[in-house]
């Protein structure tokens, strides 16, 4: 099935239309994806929600283009990921996406800096200035004194504070986050969510976020169920406040 919409409609940032994703062979198959259809717009914060096992990560990994569906089509930006090569795929997360992880995926032998850095350099941006994004976004989520330590060196939730940091540095108007806050303390959980409740508010960046928490969730402007590879509900809430957090 083809994406179409009205000529008047606003493109959505993210498009996907019947998306069928299977895992395994025989009695193992497992239909992680069930012609799941979503469409997110520019500045939205869309939570995905559901039960561990319910497609919720496939579903983020196929809208970033880390894994391709079986069936189904996906636009971002207008642009159709499964016709890119898979080098094409990787270019266009590396120039246009950012990523944020629950496990951090930092570098652990190089320095906060250098790991906000290396993705930008990937993307073609030359020394001097992937040096002063990654110097700015670490100043953006208050770690420039930490900026010569190593991963080992700074506790889990400056570790994330580097992982938001090297989402954003390239600017991207989208950022894919999986579980962002499942390693940290409420204490830090609640930081990197007013972190990015601010990148989304203040900046108009688009966040499609999964995650079990509800504390979590509440600060997304849209919450999307998943049930057994499903989309069960997709519904709208209130804006949660935002807390920035304090300069430390």
């Amino acid at each position: 099935m083809k994406i179409t919409r009205p000529h008047d409609a606003p493109a959505p940032i993210v498009e996907a239309v019947s998306l069928r994703k299977t895992y395994g062979a025989g009695r193992a198959r497992l239909q992680a994806l069930r012609d799941v259809s979503l469409s997110v717009q520019r500045g939205e914060m869309v939570a995905i929600v559901g039960p561990s096992g319910c497609g919720k990560t496939t579903l983020l990994n196929v809208l970033s283009g880390l894994d391709e569906p079986d069936a189904g089509e996906v636009r971002v930006e207008g642009a159709l990921l499964h016709e890119m090569t898979d080098r094409g795929r990787t270019a266009y997360r590396a120039r246009h996406l950012g990523f944020i992880f629950q496990s951090y995926n930092l570098m652990p032998v190089l320095s906060a800096q250098e790991n906000v850095e290396l993705p930008l350099l990937v993307a073609g941006v030359r020394g001097r200035e992937a040096r002063r994004r990654a110097r700015d976004a670490l100043a953006a989520v208050d770690l420039t004194r930490w900026a010569h330590h190593r991963p080992a060196e700074l506790s889990g939730g400056q570790q994330q504070r580097v992982a938001v940091a090297r989402a954003v540095a390239n600017r991207p108007a989208l950022i894919f986050a999986d579980e962002p806050t499942g390693n940290l303390d409420s204490r830090a959980a609640q930081e990197i969510m007013d972190m990015l409740s601010a990148l989304n508010q203040e900046n108009g960046q688009t966040f499609v976020v999964v995650t079990h928490a509800p504390e979590v969730s509440a600060r997304a402007g849209r919450v999307v169920t998943m049930h057994d590879g499903a989309i069960a509900s997709d519904a709208p809430q209130g804006p949660a406040t935002v807390y920035l957090p304090s300069a430390r």
